[in-house]
């Protein structure tokens, strides 16, 4: 009896050990990859959304009442959303709601911006829609014209409210200094529209993110439920994403183009001089995507199986290798200093160039990684967009 009670225990005490084991690790597979992605696409989405709306509470009691303070808190909450919308640009690339024939990338994050298609810009006081009284302010007018004749002629997003919260950046220091008595009626020619089109901007880039939280909502028949079903095709999307943003487009568009040119047009977030945050956000986007997990506006952390995961299973050298290069690569974007546009000037061993260099090395070498993650979980094909 007591040799049988021996081994019952120990029995009891192994299926314990073992089924608190299981409950420790993650239910891995393409299916919950794809369906805690959708998750974490969805939380992305509406935390900017919500960002976005306290920048539109602000955008709209400084055009209600212009005040120097009241334009210093528009920029403010501008900064603070594009924390959370450069995050969700990992999302991006593969025909997803944001960037299919119909989605709204073009509108939402068009750059660079030729300034003197919204408004007035220096020796041009009469340029732009803002300075056409024959041209209707409206929302569909707006969405119509972006990039109407040419894709720098951009009407819409958040890089035309940031012209209007910032105006030219011409200053080699510092950012753009519009002053508020540009919207006061008066002091500048045509206030009224130009308060009234900052409204109107606004109000479009809030339907448009509303419109990617809904395309990605849990349930039902939206993008992000169909997302779930689709599997390994879904996580071949998810790679393609993260690997695009890291090589053809963070690293590339965004700093290899403005390193060969040395030019302030070439800049993403020019007005603001923001730049150097895009970049970091963009590299926490990827890295987000990588491990399955996001800090949420409200400092939770929403965790569940990544991609890193489902290599781990198959090559754990591999995903630990990668994940490291992700933590170098965000890094190495944290280190790029503002202005950007003061980073890029100068001989190859100026220190700026060789910080932004470093971050463009670093992110080539990690979508090379990311290509080979996918190949080790028998995803062949990546259509990644390149330089």
């Amino acid at each position: 009896m007591r040799i049988r009670s021996f081994f019952l225990a120990l029995t009891i005490a192994f299926l314990q050990v073992s089924t608190s084991a299981s409950a420790a690790q993650p239910d891995v597979s393409m299916t919950t990859v794809a369906r805690h992605y959708a998750q974490l696409v969805h939380a992305n989405y509406a935390d900017t959304l919500a960002a976005a709306k306290e920048m539109q509470v602000s955008i709209n009691a400084f055009v209600d009442a212009p005040s120097a303070d009241g334009l210093a808190a528009a920029k403010k909450t501008w900064l603070a959303a594009r924390e959370f919308y450069g995050q969700t640009e990992a999302f991006r690339f593969y025909g997803g709601p944001i960037d299919d024939d119909k989605g709204p990338e073009g509108r939402l994050n068009a750059w660079p911006l030729d300034e003197s298609y919204v408004d007035y810009v220096q020796g041009k006081p009469k340029s732009g829609f803002i300075n056409n009284p024959k041209f209707k302010i409206t929302k569909a007018n707006l969405a119509r014209m972006n990039e109407r004749g040419g894709e720098e002629n951009v009407s819409t997003g958040w890089h035309a409210i940031e012209f209007l919260l910032w105006g030219q950046d011409l200053s080699e220091t510092g950012p753009g200094n519009r002053s508020f008595e540009d919207y006061v009626d008066g002091k500048t020619a045509n206030a009224d529209r130009r308060r009234q089109y900052l409204r109107v901007v606004t109000e479009l880039l809030i339907d448009d993110l509303t419109a990617m939280t809904r395309a990605w909502a849990p349930g039902g028949k939206s993008y992000g439920a169909r997302f779930v079903q689709g599997g390994k095709e879904s996580v071949r999307k998810i790679i393609v994403g993260m690997g695009s943003l890291s090589r053809g487009e963070l690293a590339g568009e965004r700093m290899e183009v403005a390193l060969a040119s040395q030019d302030q047009e070439d800049e993403h977030s020019c007005f603001s001089d923001n730049t150097h945050r895009d970049m970091v956000a963009n590299a926490l986007g990827i890295r987000n995507v990588w491990l399955g997990q996001y800090q949420r506006r409200d400092g939770s952390t929403l965790r569940g199986p990544g991609v890193r995961d489902l290599v781990a299973a198959a090559d754990a050298p591999l995903a630990d290798k990668t994940t490291a290069q992700l933590d170098a690569s965000l890094k190495a974007t944290e280190a790029i200093q503002a202005p950007f546009d003061r980073e890029i000037i100068g001989g190859k061993n100026a220190p700026g160039r060789q910080r932004v260099q470093a971050a463009v090395d670093s992110l080539t070498a990690q979508s090379k990684l990311l290509v080979d993650a996918a190949n080790a979980i028998g995803i062949q094909k990546l259509t990644l967009v390149q330089p």
